[in-house]
C-alpha cells in the first residue's frame, strides 16, 4: 500500500464521514486488511445508491465513469469510478448489485449489509470493513486465483479472531 493509495483513502473516507454516509470497504482491499498478501489495484467501497448525489459535488472532478449502471462479466450494479492523483477508487451501490455465480452460471442479487462490518485501523483511520463472513460469501461466487488467496486469508483472520 503506497503513499498515493493512502492519500486517496484518507481523502475519500473524509468525504464519506463528513457527509455521514454509511459505507463498507469491500473487494480486494477488505481482504488485504484481513491479511491477503496480493497486490492492490483499487479501493472498493460500497454505499447506498441514494448517497451518490451527496458526494458528487466533492468528487466530480475526479470521476472517470459514472455515476450510472455498470455491467461486466462478473458484476451488475450502480457505480462511480474515481481517480484521485493516480489512485482508482470504485464506489458501488450496495443494495441493487448482482454478481455472476461462476458455479450456477446465474446472476445472484447480493446486497451489501452496511450495518454489518468490522472496525479496522489502517494508517490511523478507523475503517468500516465488510464483515469477513460476507466477504467470503461473495468471493466464493467469483473465479480466479486471487479470489482463493483472499478467501484463505479471510478465513485465517476469522479463525485467529474468534
Amino acid at each position: 500500500m503506497g503513499d498515493k493509495f493512502l492519500k486517496a483513502l484518507h481523502w475519500i473516507i473524509d468525504i464519506l464521514n463528513k457527509n455521514k454516509i454509511k459505507y463498507v470497504i469491500s473487494g480486494g482491499f477488505s481482504a488485504y486488511i484481513y491479511g491477503s498478501n496480493r497486490d492492490l489495484n483499487d479501493i472498493d467501497i460500497d454505499i447506498s445508491e441514494n448517497d451518490f448525489e451527496k458526494i458528487y459535488p466533492e468528487v466530480k472532478k475526479y470521476i472517470i465513469s459514472g455515476p450510472g449502471k455498470y455491467k461486466d462479466e462478473k458484476w451488475e450494479l450502480e457505480r462511480i469510478d474515481l481517480k484521485y492523483f493516480g489512485q482508482e477508487i470504485d464506489i458501488g451501490g450496495a443494495f441493487t448489485q448482482k454478481i455472476f455465480d461462476e458455479v450456477s452460471l446465474k446472476w445472484v442479487h447480493l446486497p451489501t449489509n452496511l450495518n454489518k462490518f468490522k472496525i479496522m485501523n489502517v494508517d490511523g483511520i478507523e475503517l468500516k470493513v465488510m464483515d469477513p463472513v460476507e466477504l467470503i460469501e461473495y468471493k466464493k461466487l467469483l473465479n480466479g486465483d486471487h479470489q482463493k488467496i483472499d478467501i484463505k486469508a479471510t478465513e485465517l483472520f476469522i479463525k485467529n479472531n474468534s
